[in-house]
């Protein structure tokens, strides 16, 4: 899976989550950007527990993601 290092912001499409390696759990997000594009996020089990399909989700230059604010906010 790609890093995604730069600065973004976009919506929870999707969640997944999967013991690929048959022992560690990873926690994925699909995340729609605001452009359009959609990319996939590791985040941890905390972060992943907390967002729902629909929450905002951004990211500050090499930062790690975080909840946003909502747009009709």
């Amino acid at each position: 899976m790609t890093k995604h290092t730069g600065a973004w912001s976009g919506t929870v499409a999707k969640k997944s989550r999967a013991a690929f390696d048959g022992s560690n759990l990873y926690r994925r997000l699909a995340v729609r950007l605001d452009d359009g594009t959609t990319i996939d996020v590791e985040v941890g089990r905390a972060l992943w527990r907390e967002l729902e399909v629909g929450d905002r989700l951004v990211q500050d230059e090499g930062g790690a993601p975080r909840r946003g604010q909502s747009s009709t906010a």
